[in-house]
C-alpha cells in the first residue's frame, strides 16, 4: 500500500472482507498511522465487495489455477506478470474499455484540470 500511495496518495477508506489478514493489529496500526479508515463488509456478504471478488475470481481462474509454482520467487514473478498485464494491457468493460492504468491517468488529468495547482 505504501508503494501505491507514493504514486496516488493514501485512500480515505479501504473496504475489506473479514479475513484475518485484514483484521490483524498490523493492518489496523498501518491504517491509523496513515489516516485510512478500514470498513469491513458484513460476514458472509461478498456481494458488498463485488469488485475485489470479481478480481479474485479472475486471478484464481487465469493465474493461480493455470500455474505451477516451483518456488516462492517463481510464484512472485508469475503473479507480478499477471498484475502488470491486468493493469497495463487488458481493457476492462467496467472502465469504458480502458486499462486500469489508462483510467487512473485520465482521472488524474481530470482532477488536475478541475483543481489547478497554484503558488
Amino acid at each position: 500500500m505504501d508503494h501505491a500511495a507514493r504514486a496516488r496518495g493514501y485512500p480515505a477508506v479501504i473496504v475489506c472482507d473479514n479475513g484475518p489478514e485484514f483484521r490483524g493489529e498490523a493492518v489496523d496500526q498501518w491504517a491509523h498511522h496513515h489516516g485510512v479508515s478500514l470498513q469491513f463488509i458484513e460476514p458472509g456478504k461478498p456481494v458488498q465487495h463485488c469488485f475485489i471478488e470479481s478480481f479474485n475470481g479472475r486471478l484464481r481462474d487465469e493465474c493461480l489455477n493455470e500455474s505451477w509454482f516451483v518456488s516462492l520467487l517463481d510464484a512472485q514473478q508469475i503473479i507480478e506478470a499477471f498484475r502488470v498485464d491486468y493493469n497495463h494491457a487488458r481493457p476492462h468493460s467496467g472502465l469504458a474499455g480502458c486499462t486500469p492504468t489508462e483510467f487512473a491517468n485520465r482521472q488524474q488529468q481530470k482532477n488536475m484540470l478541475h483543481y489547478p495547482i497554484t503558488d
